[in-house]
């Protein structure tokens, strides 16, 4: 009879749930139990997006697809300004600037959101500029405070993955979340009836239901999938 480890839970690799990972625990454990939290799913023809970032290629503008999505939220954040804030101390604080929390996996399974303050007053080349100056900095550990809790929205990319839809959970004390998924060529009736292959992206947003009911949820993720429509 084998009975080398044959304890109930006995593991060959133990990670303790302190520092970082710790902390990153809590905090989803706390978004979790504190907000009354619902996710609404989406798909959305990406093709003239894929296309925009083609052209400005180009013309010598190298800028990511999540850089034109954020392009495309803070657009319709600003048309939607309910999904733009935080609650906290009871209170809804709809926020007039946004201060888009970017969702960065970094090595050793830890994961941080940063904000690109004032990001609704960035053109698009300075604030793919300012992402990727958090993502080096978020790499050395050189993030401050302000930077890792001041956002009024987070953006979390999973699109190079195979996953299309996703429940990402709310950055406290932020209303809202946005999960970007795969994108796919699919089959998709056009609004005259044709059917093309087209880039089909999914999209899921997460919400707090204490601070924005589903419809203008609903609203804004229809929206915003209009508008990535229109590249």
């Amino acid at each position: 009879m084998n009975t080398l480890n044959t304890e109930i839970g006995a593991a060959e690799r133990v990670i303790p749930l302190r520092g970082v990972r710790g902390m990153i625990a809590d905090n989803m454990r706390k978004s979790l139990d504190e907000a009354a939290q619902l996710t609404h799913h989406a798909d959305c023809d990406a093709t003239a997006l894929f296309e925009t970032k083609d052209r400005l290629a180009e013309q010598g503008v190298k800028v990511s697809i999540e850089d034109l999505i954020a392009q495309a939220v803070v657009a319709a954040l600003g048309r939607h300004p309910e999904l733009n804030g935080r609650v906290e101390q009871g209170e809804i604080r709809l926020s007039s600037r946004v201060h888009l929390s970017m969702a960065m996996a970094l090595p050793g399974n830890l994961l941080v959101a940063p904000a690109i303050f004032d990001a609704c007053e960035l053109p698009l080349m300075e604030r793919s500029a300012a992402r990727r100056d958090l993502l080096q900095r978020a790499r050395s550990g050189k993030l401050s405070v302000t930077e890792m809790t001041g956002g009024t929205f987070t953006i979390s990319n999973l699109g190079l993955s195979r996953v299309r839809h996703f429940t990402p959970i709310v950055n406290l004390p932020q209303i809202a979340i946005l999960g970007i998924g795969e994108t796919r060529r699919k089959p998709w009736v056009m609004k005259d009836g044709r059917i093309a292959v087209r880039r089909i992206m999914g999209l899921s947003l997460s919400f707090d239901h204490r601070a924005v009911d589903g419809a203008p949820a609903a609203a804004f993720l229809s929206d915003l999938c209009e508008q990535i429509e229109q590249g």
